[in-house]
């Protein structure tokens, strides 16, 4: 099998020869999965493109003095609908078609250009949507939604798409083998997250099933995601631990955990996602105890498996003896992941009320998620057949994106403390007291700053595209 050369992959190889420890590398094959991969690769970086878009009216709409400027605070619910859509499951499952096209078998092709063109389409109707000029924004937790008929056909459409997108991945998984390895850890990773996502898309079709068509929009559509909302969690959450065990070994890092304890890890966080199927038949669907269940689930799941390999990354970095050189962008999206993801758990420990603590929360882990796969499109851009990122605003984005999401963060936890409610904008934050008008100041601050550090990302990804390798993978294939 060809694969492309990765100068930071000849460096941590070098290490692995030269410390003990496990490493966790995986090669993209150099054939048509490549082409598949890219085109995945292609979709995410729309969707960050039209989320950072949207993520300007959000930021101008609450933060003080320039709400009042800006005729946009009518138009923040649209706005946060669609930027979550399309940073969080778009971005997320447009990720994981890459990972699991590029370290899956190379049966079944059209099905996967097929479930990438269902998506792609879905995600085009989603954020054209609000310019229709209809339908109601609901804030439903995990997959926010518009009433208007543009918007549900294409989340459809899309949901149609990541529906075959598993499918594919999940019978096209390659075994183990008998010599298990670090590779062999990351692609079960993989496969777990693909089961975990299936499960989720059960969930998903159990609630359209059971959920009492009588109810408001809100209610409904937060019933209706609430369990495979739930369970996609264990989806993004091990496709980061697979971003950090690969991104480290990338690094240099040689880490204390052996590929079977890792793989006990994946499991754990796998095993846990089933707890979602029984939920559904112990209790009602719109049932406190039902809602509980699958918390408590998310909670024990990704804690027990999330710190173990969270350690032993961190533990792996501390060696300064061994770095490649050319690995600088790598290093700095994972620290900046584990930092973020590490401040979202620890916020969500405080959290009471519904205030804008919550969001914080969340930012922090999901977009430790995001920087861990950001990181991850550094890494493959060689063996997808591009040029590797390099130069100071490959070093530099991660930072500028994790800190402005850390000032973000720190502002929602701060304007939280004095109550201050969440998915409200403008005049309707009633903002009093000098405390809550500094915390959400810096709330906008750092969310400035994040959009010039997610920006930053995708400059430094399309420069990255302009300049394909030599012998793209793919196309020696098919020449021969």
């Amino acid at each position: 099998m060809n694969t492309s050369v990765v100068p930071w992959k000849r460096g941590a190889d070098h290490v692995a020869a030269a410390q003990p420890g496990s490493s966790y590398l995986l090669a993209v094959p150099a054939d048509a999965r490549a082409r598949l991969a890219r085109g995945w690769l292609w979709l995410g970086l729309v969707a960050l493109i039209g989320s950072g878009l949207f993520s300007v009216l959000l930021v101008l709409s609450r933060t003080p003095g320039l709400n009042r400027l800006w005729p946009v605070a009518d138009f923040f619910r649209v706005a946060l609908v669609v930027h979550v859509d399309l940073s969080v499951l778009v971005w997320f499952v447009a990720l994981g078609g890459l990972l699991w096209s590029a370290s899956g078998s190379p049966r079944g092709l059209r099905w996967g250009w097929a479930a990438l063109g269902l998506c792609a389409t879905g995600t085009a109707a989603m954020t054209l949507a609000p310019f229709g000029g209809t339908g109601v924004a609901v804030m439903a937790n995990y997959i926010p939604m518009l009433t208007s008929p543009l918007f549900i056909g294409g989340l459809l459409l899309f949901g149609a798409g990541a529906a075959l997108l598993v499918l594919r991945s999940l019978l096209t998984a390659l075994p183990l083998g008998g010599a298990f390895d670090g590779a062999g850890a990351l692609r079960f990773g993989l496969n777990a997250a693909a089961v975990s996502a299936a499960v989720a898309l059960l969930a998903f079709g159990g609630s359209y099933a059971e959920v009492p068509r009588s109810l408001d929009a809100r209610a409904y559509y937060e019933i209706l995601y609430w369990g495979g909302g739930h369970a996609l969690q264990f989806t993004w959450t091990l496709l980061m631990l697979v971003a950090w065990l690969w991104l480290a070994s990338a690094c240099g890092a040689r880490l204390p955990l052996s590929p079977r304890v890792a793989l006990l890890m994946f499991a754990l966080a796998l095993v846990s996602v089933f707890v979602t199927p029984y939920a559904y038949l112990a209790h009602d669907i719109a049932s406190v105890e039902h809602r509980r269940l699958l918390t408590w689930a998310m909670r024990l799941g990704g804690g027990v498996a999330i710190l173990p390999i969270g350690l032993a990354v961190v533990f792996g970095l501390h060696d300064r003896a061994q770095r490649p050189e050319a690995a600088g962008p790598l290093r700095a999206a994972l620290l900046t992941s584990l930092l973020l993801f590490g401040a979202g758990g620890v916020i969500g420990i405080f959290i009471g009320g519904s205030d804008v603590r919550i969001p914080a929360h969340y930012h922090g882990c999901i977009v430790g998620v995001t920087l861990a796969l950001m990181g991850l499109v550094y890494l493959l851009l060689p063996q997808l057949g591009y040029q590797a990122p390099r130069g100071r605003l490959a070093l530099l984005q991660p930072w500028l994106y994790g800190g402005g999401q850390l000032l973000h963060i720190t502002g929602l936890v701060w304007s939280g403390g004095y109550g201050v409610q969440r998915k409200v904008a403008g005049a309707e934050q009633v903002l009093h007291s000098p405390g809550e008008i500094a915390g959400m100041g810096l709330m906008g601050l750092g969310g400035a700053i994040a959009i010039v550090g997610g920006l930053l990302f995708v400059v430094v990804v399309v420069r990255a595209l302009r300049r394909p390798l030599a012998a793209r993978p793919g196309r020696a294939t098919a020449r021969r």
